[in-house]
């Protein structure tokens, strides 16, 4: 459980943890109260949510019932898709505040440069407005660091031609075969961090006997070699369960995997075949 408290470092010198328990289609309510209070009992220090997640107050109200200090517990929020405004994203931001009963959030992400409803979609000029206010935020001091999520590098190019605050992390999709090099190494070569959400393709590279066979190799589960490999190569993941045995399992990621078999991994083709995407990340 080592890992749960190491950190990478953002551009900013703020030290975010390694592993995020990550609370996306994990329903607003008990289900979400209980899951986070389970995840901070077995040592995550790292929860990340957003607006569009519906469950901000439930998440919100399990960190601030667990007695851990607030400074003890990094907090990830974001800005809806559909908010392509200056004005929309404070009141947005505000609203997520309310939502969470905090004062600030640790990392404030841009959760994508277009509606769902209209992905590929061009929003270039809207996106420099939203940024402004991103920066805003930040400047504010209640957003300790700002990012974006499923930015591909024309959208991370587009933001930076204006940024006077770059993005200090980018949060796409990232699993095993799945590791998105054009967009990750534009990302790290630009100070953001790369953090991987449905590291385990939402249960996708489960079945798949390849991946089965290097778990067995370390006496590992699966899940465990999936999320391990996301952090050897630099990356943050954000595993997401409800039960308290595989939130506990999903903490158990201090072995290490040799340089061989990592290249190995790395060379995998698409571990979990079509499973759902981003047509506009590549």
């Amino acid at each position: 459980m080592a890992i749960l408290t190491s950190t990478y470092q953002l551009a900013n010198g703020v030290q975010i943890p390694k592993v995020a328990f990550g609370t996306w289609q994990i329903p607003g309510g008990d289900t979400a109260y209980q899951a986070v209070r389970a995840a901070l009992k077995a040592g995550y220090r790292h929860i990340d949510t957003a607006l569009a997640y519906r469950n901000e107050a439930s998440v919100g109200k399990a960190i601030r019932d667990s007695g851990i200090p607030r400074e003890q517990i990094f907090v990830t929020t974001k800005l809806p898709a559909e908010t392509k405004s200056y004005q929309g994203a404070l009141a947005d931001f505000d609203e997520s505040l309310k939502n969470l009963g905090l004062d600030y959030v640790d990392l404030y992400l841009v959760h994508a440069p277009w509606p769902w409803s209209q992905v590929g979609r061009v929003y270039d000029e809207a996106n420099l407005e939203v940024w402004q206010a991103m920066e805003a935020i930040y400047d504010s001091g209640r957003a300790k660091a700002i990012g974006v999520s499923n930015f591909a590098v024309r959208d991370l190019k587009n933001v930076l031609k204006q940024a006077t605050v770059a993005p200090m992390v980018n949060q796409i999709q990232y699993y095993l075969g799945f590791t998105e090099p054009k967009i990750t190494q534009f990302s790290e070569d630009h100070d953001m961090l790369v953090e991987a959400y449905s590291p385990l393709a939402t249960g996708g590279v489960l079945d798949n006997p390849q991946v089965q066979a290097y778990a067995d190799k370390y006496g590992v589960s699966v899940a465990q070699l999936a999320l391990r490999f996301v952090l050897q190569n630099g990356v943050l993941p954000l595993p997401k369960a409800v039960t308290p045995a595989h939130i506990t399992a999903n903490t158990q990621l201090d072995f290490t995997i040799s340089d061989a078999d990592m290249a190995a991994l790395n060379a995998l083709p698409d571990a979990a075949g079509a499973y759902m995407h981003n047509s506009t990340q590549g």
